[in-house]
């Protein structure tokens, strides 16, 4: 290796001609869709296809009018996904903020701090405590560097990294892209960067993981396309039908255009679209970024939580739980009135000295946290010593030393903290003294809390020893530390038990300590199940799906590991919710059902492979993505029993008609003022619906429960079904009445819209009656007012009357269009109750 690079870095010329040649040093990210290719998305659905086909006709067949408003409500839903997927890929960008820190390097023997995207290869980056290393870096010098590795091991213990001679060195003189220097400096030189970095390996990895469609979508596309194709020879039939008895082929079109409108389920689409849309807006608005909009849906039916420890259930941060020696012990939980014992003073007093004062690592924190607390207003707190020198920790010695003096002694004083055997090793102690220390280390270490050893001496004021043994130790006791579990996890996790989801942990750590941090945040008891990494690398596939029902706790587990575990759970039918925050959750992250991302610590690689990002790192909020999930699930079934049921009416309404030589009752221009109005109206009122009462102490819905299933059917049918019988009952009496077919046709027109809005207040609860559902919903009522506004415009404005062939009806035929609107509500309720009886049955 050249001296110069060693020394004075590469130069400018060398640097930007590496940078052109390698590329920017940033991680590879998802390329947002472009107008192009999200245009072609929606249009290529069959659907919209259809839509635009029969608008096309409308313009061949003269009707301009139709043809523009049916064209115009296609580029209404192209504008809907279009600005949901730029919004979403928007937040994404300025959520990367830690793939690119600035760097300090040297370039032409100068410091110049740079952006991290512009370091190369060959770079001298120098890295103090707080800097977050920018590329993967082999160490030239190192001085009491630790490094923060939790978003790549998971582990929330800081690891020392020591210097080599040269580059090419072993993994302990190497640190990596997105880590954080917690303590010490160190210099050394980029070995790579962007994508070739270890995180960058690691991201490039998930591109051949996830990214199927989901079940609702799969289904929806299946439905769509078998209406459609069902609806078109339908319509074909009737149109020849019509050619064939009555000799006028352009009426029998016209029939056959309007049959066709009245049973292609244009709305599925629509609404799918719209509630995922809307409901990826409303976790926005929570402060749930949705990468992944159709996975919103299913949220609602997660079975398996899959949780990282560090940074998820705890809060990546120290803090200082008990302190104890031989004579005493202190828990620093206790009331804040309790009083630190005066035998303590010394070993607090010892641990903060043993610690930096302005300390990035989370444990020397804690500690001084402690120390401001407990040792306030005593001389145990020492702002005017002087620090000499120090003595880090390294490889042969889990210890570090810090040599201070006061100003009124001529004597150093040197505190020490470190690995408990260490500093047993450090005091010289008798081997029963050790050991009954040591058994206090382990019965700490069994409660999850990490423990560290102080010890104090003294030493003249003369030339300091190489070796810290030369120092003559006193042993002062012990200092606990846990990272706390989140104040809301122990809730949260009780929440997801009540609502039937099942919270599995999978960590790093060692077995007594995950198992400790499970018990506290709820997920398991006791007797609780716990399996190893080592045990999880034994095992074959069948071992380990017999070993999944009852593990609540995997630990020691490698990235690597992660993966299986997930495909496991998805193997053995499970909608799985995976959370993390580090790089290494990330191909997991990828495989899950619905990756769940920590946001504000969290790596871009995770954030990249999430489908969901918690801006917020509150566990609580991943409770409430699944209760939006599960509100949309069981809204869009409320939205699709609407559809089914408005659809029976028309449908009938279209061929009858035809079949009993009737005038025709439905014309385009109607079925069309029924999709313009109605059924985009009930898609923003079931959207904006509340959630049922029992949605969240219900269990998940079965993974394989279908949208389009018989109990929606049935529903659909039997609501629309009496609704038509009662339109034709209408019919008949108005034509009967007045003698005149477009006074029948008004009617019962204007009866349909009156049902189609009791239809949609009927369903937007199917646990409660609807006169004692008393959740507001102000799009309902909007809606409501627009749509008979705009019915009112329709019977009483000359022109749009006669484009509607309609004629202003009597008194009584008006009092007859209410009076089967509330039987119709009526019927709905009866169809509702005789449901909600059946499905309250043993087995159902």
């Amino acid at each position: 290796m050249s001296a110069r690079l060693q020394n004075e870095g590469l130069s400018a010329s060398e640097a930007a001609e590496r940078l052109r040649k390698n590329g920017p040093n940033e991680l590879p990210t998802s390329r947002p869709l472009s107008a192009g290719r999200l245009l072609l998305d929606v249009v290529s659905e069959p659907m919209f296809l259809l839509l635009v086909a029969c608008g096309v006709i409308y313009l061949a067949l003269g009707d301009r009018n139709e043809a523009l408003m049916l064209l115009g409500f296609v580029c209404i839903v192209i504008c809907i996904t279009f600005f949901q997927q730029r919004r979403t890929e928007r937040s994404l960008n300025a959520l990367r903020d830690l793939s690119c820190p600035r760097a300090l390097v040297m370039r032409d023997g100068r410091q110049e701090r740079i952006a991290g995207r512009e370091l190369v290869v060959g770079d001298l980056v120098l890295l103090a405590e707080g800097d977050r290393v920018p590329a993967d870096i082999d160490l030239l010098n190192a001085s009491n560097l630790t490094v923060d590795e939790s978003m790549l091991t998971g582990e929330s213990v800081p690891v020392s990294r020591h210097g080599a001679s040269g580059a090419g060195g072993d993994v302990e003189s190497r640190v990596y892209s997105g880590t954080l220097i917690t303590q010490g400096t160190a210099s050394g030189l980029v070995i790579a960067t962007g994508a070739h970095s270890a995180l960058g390996r690691i991201g490039a990895s998930l591109a051949a993981l996830g990214g199927e469609l989901t079940p609702i979508q799969l289904e929806t596309r299946a439905v769509v396309k078998a209406v459609a194709i069902g609806g078109l020879c339908l319509a074909a039939g009737l149109a020849f039908a019509h050619w064939w008895l009555r000799g006028d082929w352009l009426q029998g079109l016209l029939a056959g255009l309007t049959l066709a409108m009245a049973i292609l389920p244009e709305e599925l689409p629509v609404i799918l679209t719209l509630f995922l849309g809307l409901g990826a807006w409303r976790l926005g608005r929570e402060q749930i970024l949705a990468r992944s909009i159709p996975a919103i849906e299913l949220l609602g039916a997660t079975t398996v939580l899959c949780v990282d420890k560090t940074g998820t259930l705890t809060a990546n941060r120290m803090e200082v739980v008990r302190l104890w020696s031989e004579q005493s012990s202190y828990d620093c939980r206790a009331p804040a009135a309790a009083v630190l014992q005066e035998a303590l003073h010394g070993l607090l007093e010892y641990a903060v000295l043993a610690s930096h004062r302005q300390a990035f690592d989370p444990m020397e924190a804690a500690i001084g946290q402690a120390g401001t607390r407990l040792l306030a207003n005593t001389e145990h707190l020492h702002s005017d010593w002087a620090l000499i020198d120090d003595y880090p920790l390294s490889r042969q010695m889990l210890a570090m030393s810090r040599v201070w003096q006061s100003p009124d002694r001529t004597e150093y004083l040197i505190a020490a903290k470190g690995a408990p055997e260490a500093i047993i090793d450090l005091c010289h102690l008798d081997p029963a003294r050790a050991a009954d220390i040591s058994a206090q280390v382990a019965a700490m270490a069994d409660h999850g809390l990490r423990v560290i050893g102080v010890a104090s001496a003294t030493f003249p004021a003369a030339g300091l020893p190489d070796n810290q043994h030369v120092f003559d130790f006193v042993f002062l006791g012990l200092v606990a530390l846990q990272d706390p579990v989140r104040p809301e996890v122990p809730r949260a996790v009780a929440q997801c038990h009540a609502a039937g989801m099942r919270v599995v942990m999978i960590t790093g750590d060692h077995p007594a300590t995950a198992l400790a941090i499970a018990q506290q945040a709820g997920i398991t008891g006791a007797a609780g199940g716990v399996l190893s990494g080592a045990e999880l690398a034994q095992m074959d596939d069948t071992a380990l799906q017999a070993r999944l029902k009852d593990t609540d706790v995997f630990c020691r587990i490698a990235p690597e590991q992660k993966l299986r575990l997930v495909q496991a759970f998805r193997r053995r039918g499970d909608i799985v919710a995976m959370t993390g925050d580090g790089v290494n959750d990330a191909p997991a992250l990828k495989a899950a059902s619905i990756g769940v991302a920590m946001g504000a610590r969290g790596t871009d690689v995770a954030r990249e492979a999430a489908a969901l990002v918690l801006l917020r790192d509150d566990f609580s909020s991943l409770l409430l993505a699944v209760q939006h999930g599960r509100r949309l699930f069981a809204n869009l079934r409320k939205a699709i029993v609407f559809i089914v049921a408005v659809h029976v009416p028309i449908v009938g309404l279209s061929i009858l008609p035809v079949a009993l030589g009737w005038p025709m009752l439905l014309m385009p221009v109607h079925i069309l003022f029924l999709q313009l109005v109605i059924d985009p109206a009930c898609s923003i009122v079931f959207e904006a619906e509340p959630m049922e009462a029992d949605a969240m102490v219900s269990k998940p819905r079965r993974p394989d429960m279908h949208l389009f299933d018989r109990e929606i059917l049935v529903r659909g049918l039997l609501q629309g079904g009496g609704l038509l019988l009662m339109l034709v009952g209408l019919y008949l009496l108005a034509r009967d009445v007045s003698k005149s077919d477009d006074i029948a046709r008004t009617t019962t027109f204007l009866a349909l819209i009156l049902s189609n809005l009791g239809l949609i207040h009927v369903n937007r609860s199917w646990s409660l009656p609807s006169w004692r559902r008393h959740a507001s919903n102000r799009a309902f009522a909007w809606i409501s007012l627009a749509a008979v506004s705009l019915l009112l415009l329709v019977l009483y404005l000359d022109t749009i009357r006669e484009l509607f062939a309609f004629s202003l009806p009597g008194l009584p035929l008006l009092l007859a269009s209410a009076m089967l609107a509330a039987l119709s509500v009526a019927w709905f309720e009866s169809v509702k109750w005789a449901q909600s009886r059946v499905g309250s049955r043993p087995g159902k």
